[in-house]
């Protein structure tokens, strides 16, 4: 066995157990599960502005992957109830309205409900460090941390997977690459769907990540 084998898995082992200590509520447990193989779970929030302090969640959308397929019968749309109403900024470009969103949940009750449904699947999104910072404001009073599953960025895939098509000459550090998800999306040949939609955001990136690993040979 490698070397540097053991000294990784106690590693892992003792950062579970440092995490489980520090759990919030017990009930919560099964999201340091190992994960089942081969499943991931791809998501995205709609919010009302893009600062992560003060805006607030009002969709979140979530789907299934396994192996290859994108498990649509296994979804996540929910609607939360901002407690500060949504701008006429924001209704242009996610197009839910505060009537829309008057009828949505709590979002401590979003969170659970989506915890629930993640398990101890690995996370895919576009930008997903954005929706996390987003989600872990609800999610830190109930465990105590921030969602500890693996997170898997689809623009960092795709600059990985552009990168290794350039020339040796062209492989330099920052490369530029279009990492903007239309120009992603058309470059993979895969479909757009309508964007500002969490849902339809969410299987994108679930497409995009199955497209990238199959051309990765993953």
């Amino acid at each position: 066995m490698d070397d540097f084998f053991l000294p990784s898995i106690w590693w892992a082992a003792l950062k579970r157990e440092w995490l489980l200590y520090h759990l919030g509520d017990p009930a919560f447990r099964f999201m340091f599960d190992p994960a089942p193989p081969n499943e991931w779970v791809a998501l995205d929030c709609e919010t009302t502005g893009l600062n992560v302090r003060s805006d607030e969640i009002i969709s979140i959308g979530a789907v299934r992957i396994v192996g290859q397929r994108i498990m649509t019968s296994e979804r996540l749309e929910l609607l939360v109830r901002p407690e500060r109403g949504v701008s006429a900024e924001s209704v242009r470009i996610h197009r839910l309205r505060e009537r829309d969103v008057a009828q949505g949940m709590p979002i401590q009750e979003a969170v659970k409900r989506l915890m629930h449904f993640i398990g101890s699947r690995p996370l895919v999104g576009y930008y997903l460090e954005f929706d996390l910072a987003m989600l872990n404001r609800a999610i830190w009073p109930i465990l105590g941390q921030g969602l500890p599953q693996e997170k898997i960025e689809v623009s960092s895939l795709y600059y990985d997977y552009k990168f290794r098509q350039l020339p040796p000459y062209q492989q330099q550090a920052n490369a530029d690459v279009d990492l903007r998800f239309a120009t992603l999306m058309k470059d993979l040949d895969l479909p757009l769907r309508d964007a500002h939609d969490a849902l339809n955001d969410a299987v994108m990136a679930a497409l995009a990540f199955i497209k990238l690993r199959r051309l990765r040979g993953d």
